[in-house]
């Protein structure tokens, strides 16, 4: 259901004039069906067990093998919450209404979804391309009525890497199939353990998933395209596309090289490096959007320090991270988006104010940044005081330290939009300055190029209730993990023990 379904819609809806409104209706419920699907698979998996399928009628090592435990679970359901809420901000915006975007963005959910549930290299390879394809649709449209020399470097650096990336993979997957004969996850369970050429065949893997998820230094091709592309596409992709490639570092390395302490030491030194230089290029970037980019980098190294720190606690805390981060990035992004949408864009500073005018969208960012630098009672503060237990557990001092830093840099940064876009008034509004255009959701950048216009909104609300209800939604679900975080602690602790112990993924995969 969750990989077919959305494809078959996908095709109705190209092949039906079903209208907007109706097509809209169809793109939400199938989204919230997949929702519920998750949220069944979170509980039939909640006890330690998992969901195996083999597609196709086949036998086992033939099939398509789709396995659910509770990693994959709470992914599922997650990515289903973010596409729906994203979906429902490109509604209000006007930008879901574009020839083709619901088809791309189904098509979207139904690659992230087999990616997920996939237990082989090939077709992860395969699931990651569907997934690849439909985003390029989805950028080339976001940047419809931008400086077209901007949109031109951006669409060729995103087309490039990611071709790049999915070259290295299958060479990757290739070379996996030729010293072992089997690109079956289940089969090539503990494998690296016994044979060096597997290790180095699978590592080649690792090595593309990581330039897909931005690692540092393989990070600016992220940082120099999401900024530009519209709200709604920028958060569906920070919490669909980089995670997709963590989620497969968690698997494979878990499965494959069976929690091998050997190489840990390289991830622990890679991933606070990478905390590290994505806060310090969010300090020093002047728009919100190259700011919150900066800071995906940066979250990317606290999420994957989790596996580098392979153990009960490391692992809990970085699927914990894991979930915490999809959430609050992608509300940072449709709140800010909501006030581009409405007021325009520019550098941070020419839009000020909003705050008074907007005090629905001013709480749900101010939750959401706070939860990002963790302070309390965010979900951001109990997903870094984990990680930092289980790095000082690990004897990780200097990654603890770095943690602490990068938090800091982070809340400022946070505090550094929140009083140039939502708290400082300067200025008086000019008219027509810094005006979208409401047909296709994008903005007049005349305006917003020139510093020195500054566009100090009136307390009177111009952001209607459709844009801001998915960043408040997503921001309250952050204050909810929070509160409650135990229960959410308890479902990541199963994920992390079938990590560890991988018989019963491994079963499920044989067993289809």
């Amino acid at each position: 259901m969750l990989v077919a379904v959305p494809l078959v819609v996908a095709a109705l809806l190209v092949l039906l004039p079903l209208g907007p409104r109706r097509s809209d209706a169809v793109l939400l419920t199938t989204l919230a069906a997949s929702v519920g699907a998750g949220v069944w698979l979170v509980t039939a998996t909640a006890d330690g067990s998992a969901v195996g399928h083999a597609v196709g009628l086949w036998g086992p090592g033939i099939a398509i093998p789709f396995v659910a435990d509770q990693l994959a679970a709470l992914l599922l359901t997650v990515t289903g919450i973010l596409s729906l809420a994203c979906s429902a901000f490109a509604i209000a915006s006007g930008h879901a209404h574009l020839r083709f975007f619901a088809p791309l963005v189904l098509v979207l959910t139904a690659g992230v979804n087999g990616a997920l549930l996939t237990a082989d290299l090939f077709n992860l390879f395969v699931f990651i391309e569907v997934m690849l394809l439909p985003s390029y649709g989805l950028l080339v449209m976001s940047f419809s009525g931008r400086a077209p020399l901007r949109r031109l470097t951006g669409s060729r650096l995103y087309v490039t890497m990611n071709l790049l990336v999915s070259t290295v993979f299958l060479a990757g997957v290739a070379l996996t199939y030729g010293v072992a004969g089997t690109v079956n996850l289940a089969e090539l369970a503990g494998a690296a353990r016994e044979s060096t050429t597997v290790a180095v065949a699978v590592a080649l893997c690792l090595f593309a998933l990581s330039m897909k998820a931005a690692i540092v230094p393989a990070h600016g091709w992220l940082t120099r395209t999401y900024p530009d592309a519209s709200p709604a596409v920028t958060a569906l992709f920070s919490g669909l596309h980089t995670k997709v490639a963590v989620y497969a570092i968690y698997r494979v390395y878990a499965v494959v090289f069976d929690g091998m302490q050997e190489y840990l030491w390289v991830g622990v030194l890679m991933f606070s490096i990478t905390m590290a230089v994505g806060v310090m290029g969010a300090v020093g970037e002047g728009s919100t959007r190259s700011i919150l980019a900066f800071h995906m980098v940066s979250q990317i190294g606290y999420i994957l320090l989790g596996v580098a720190l392979f153990g009960p606690l490391g692992l809990t805390a970085g699927i914990f991270y894991l979930l915490h981060h999809m959430i609050v990035k992608a509300s940072l992004f449709l709140s800010t988006g909501a006030v581009e949408v409405r007021y325009g864009t520019g550098p941070l500073g020419s839009v000020t104010g909003v705050a008074r005018a907007e005090p629905l969208l001013a709480v749900a960012f101010f939750v959401a940044a706070m939860s990002l630098a963790g302070i309390p009672p965010f979900s951001g503060f109990v997903a870094k005081l984990t990680l930092i237990w289980a790095a000082l557990d690990a004897g990780e001092i200097a990654a603890v330290v770095v943690m602490l830093v990068v938090s800091i840099v982070t809340l400022m940064s946070m505090m550094k939009i929140w009083s140039g876009m939502f708290w400082a008034r300067k200025g008086a509004a000019r008219s027509g300055g810094l005006a979208p255009d409401h047909a296709t959701g994008e903005f007049d950048e005349t305006v917003a190029r020139d510093a020195t216009t500054i566009l100090a909104v009136q307390p009177r609300r111009r952001v209607g209730l459709g844009l801001a209800l998915p960043s408040v939604a997503l921001a309250a679900l952050t204050v909810v993990l929070g509160l409650g975080a135990e229960g959410l602690l308890a479902l990541c602790e199963v994920a992390a023990g079938n990590l560890l112990d991988t018989t019963t993924y491994v079963q499920a995969v044989m067993n289809g």
